[in-house]
């Protein structure tokens, strides 16, 4: 695990260099001290039983959200489940099957990284919906340590699209979605429910 852990983190710092690299910025930015220094990243094992969902009836595997960091890694095995909706504004929304990559990562955006870029990369929202099959997967969070300020990067703003998302600390923005998870429906999951 400790092993796996240590190459997930590799494997997430070098796709944000990608990501640096397209909003032109230095390939090390997410690298800096403050950023990803002493980054929060977890590994999670999860193991969805062999049942049946019925997103008409509102049951799932696991409902609709984002995940709150910079981006995730997804190993998932060869059972189809995971879905996506591009965009996640539209009414009704539009739910899309992701192909399981076996040996692969699937990326999921981050809130976090969202609200930095101002939109130019959106958190996916995502669901698990299942066929009746176990399914296996392994996602890897990462997001800036806890004292780092996230706040719309100066070359995603302009006059005519002005920052979106006030400037906010990991640990604040964490806490606020974990209280806004565990104490009630978001309006992901209401949303849901409605369709």
């Amino acid at each position: 695990m400790e092993q796996y852990h240590k190459e997930a983190l590799r494997v997430s710092r070098a796709i944000l260099k990608i990501i640096a690299l397209t909003l032109d910025l230095d390939a090390d930015f997410f690298d800096k001290p403050e950023m990803l220094g002493e980054p929060l990243a977890t590994l999670k094992l999860l193991h969805y039983e062999g049942k049946i969902s019925d997103p008409a009836k509102g049951i799932y595997a696991c409902g609709a959200h984002s995940d709150f960091g910079f981006i995730a890694l997804l190993a998932t095995d060869d059972v189809t489940g995971l879905q996506i909706c591009k965009d996640k504004d539209a009414q009704p929304r539009i739910w899309e099957d992701v192909a399981p990559m076996k040996g692969g990562f699937i990326v999921n955006i981050g809130d976090l990284l969202e609200r930095l870029t101002n939109d130019v990369f959106r958190s996916t929202l995502h669901r698990v919906v299942l066929d009746g099959r176990e399914r296996y997967s392994i996602p890897f969070f990462v997001a800036p340590k806890p004292e780092c300020v996230v706040e719309c990067l100066p070359s995603c703003a302009s006059e005519k699209n002005p920052p979106k998302y006030p400037p906010i600390t990991c640990a604040a923005y964490m806490n606020q979605r974990y209280i806004d998870t565990h104490l009630g429906p978001t309006s992901y999951h209401t949303q849901e429910m409605r369709e």
